[in-house]
């Protein structure tokens, strides 16, 4: 029997082999559906890595709440149109016991100067939370105080692509100066590195000083842009997200008829927009996947019966001196399922090409899963199968007198 099927096999790949050409055409559709297979699942498990590292990269289980829309008159403002956040809303989101960190923020674009290097960048305001609620360590130097948050003092900590290319790659820039706006600030630490986010930010790209300085001194405001904050675990943030939205429409005054005049997001949010943008991908790969499949499925069978119309006399003399039905059908069976694997071998090499380039396009890390490659192979085998086994039946059941007639 194994030299039956190792015989088959041979003769399948020199029936390919004698017919390149319109062996590879009949495989195009085997190879398109696979290598989508594979782009699709590398697509789905590197997405899912990078919403990971990008929900890591915000911080702990992080709410952001933002200033909402006022609408008179029928008019909408827009989002922050004439609502502010303040200090106050987030004293009184820190009474919150679903809460483990708030950090009132403000931000603006500014010109760095450290002695004859300068640098465009933005400099966020916060409070010494900041870089809890982003779970963003200082690895030179310290925070700077909740007393330097409330007075205004003019320190500053520096993102490493900010203190790169104002002193130099791997100088310390603690106890240095940097002037922004002909203001002086005392570069009191250096931030650990994050690198670029999902979109292809360069979260280093940053200065992190006290509320009040770059509120009063920068940018003339008593208002701040949002408020960040972190809820005490991951289960908790549905009932944060409910206890911080009962507090502010308390805050502001709010009637039960009233729509919030605030917005808050969570990570969750965040995660399940991606992940359904992700499915949206997957699931027009899947759909030409599926087609392509098909379409190299009836290649297969229609070729198939081409070549055993060719072959009539072949199996006419095969029949007759004592080749069973099922040696024949074997034969042409095998045939198919090769055509079906070969096929499926360089759709496997094409779809880690894709998605290597896919990956490298978006910041991702290459995820190709050998169950991946392991379902592709499983597909191609049925596929060959299924539609090999109508011209491999044919093949078996022609009569052999009949067979060596056909000219």
């Amino acid at each position: 029997m194994f030299t039956q099927f190792s015989n088959s096999i041979v003769m399948a790949f020199q029936s390919l082999l004698s017919n390149k050409v319109r062996a590879m055409l009949t495989m195009l559709g085997i190879i398109i559906g696979v290598g989508a297979v594979i782009t699709m699942n590398a697509i789905g498990q590197g997405a899912s890595q990078a919403v990971a590292s990008q929900i890591n990269a915000m911080g702990t289980n992080v709410l952001l709440i933002f200033p909402g829309a006022t609408n008179l008159g029928g008019i909408s403002s827009g989002a922050g149109g004439s609502v502010h956040l303040t200090e106050d809303d987030a004293n009184a989101l820190r009474k919150s016991t679903w809460l483990s960190y708030v950090a009132p923020t403000v931000g603006t674009g500014v010109q760095a100067i450290a002695g004859n290097s300068n640098w465009a960048t933005r400099i966020t305001g916060s409070t010494p939370d900041y870089l809890l609620v982003r779970n963003w360590p200082v690895v030179s130097g310290s925070n700077f105080t909740d007393a330097d948050a409330r007075t205004g003092t003019k320190v500053c900590i520096l993102g490493k692509t900010v203190a790169t290319n104002l002193f130099g790659d791997g100088v310390d820039p603690v106890g240095q100066s940097v002037r922004i706006k002909q203001e002086p600030f005392k570069v009191i630490g250096l931030l650990q590195e994050k690198g670029s986010n999902s979109f292809g930010q360069d979260q280093d790209d940053v200065i992190i000083a006290p509320l009040a300085t770059v509120q009063h001194k920068l940018m003339g405001i008593t208002w701040v842009n949002n408020i960040m904050a972190s809820s005490i675990s991951a289960e908790a943030t549905t009932p944060a997200t409910q206890d911080v939205t009962d507090i502010l429409r308390q805050q502001h005054k709010l009637l039960a008829s009233d729509d919030n005049d605030f917005q808050i997001r969570s990570q969750v949010e965040i995660a399940q927009a991606a992940e359904q943008s992700t499915a949206t991908m997957k699931n027009l790969l899947s759909s030409a996947a599926i087609i392509s499949l098909l379409v190299g499925g009836i290649g297969i069978m229609n070729i198939m019966l081409v070549s055993v119309t060719e072959r009539t006399r072949e199996i006419g003399i095969r029949k007759s001196i004592g080749a069973k039905q099922m040696n024949i059908m074997l034969q042409f069976l095998t045939e198919a399922i090769t055509l079906s694997l070969v096929g499926g071998i360089i759709g496997v090499v094409l779809g880690y090409i894709a998605s290597s380039f896919v990956s490298k396009s978006n910041g991702w890390i290459l995820v190709v899963s050998p169950s991946a490659v392991g379902l592709s192979f499983a597909a191609a085998s049925l596929v060959g199968i299924f539609f090999g086994w109508y011209p491999a039946r044919k093949a078996a059941r022609l009569n052999p007198i009949e067979a060596l007639r056909y000219e």
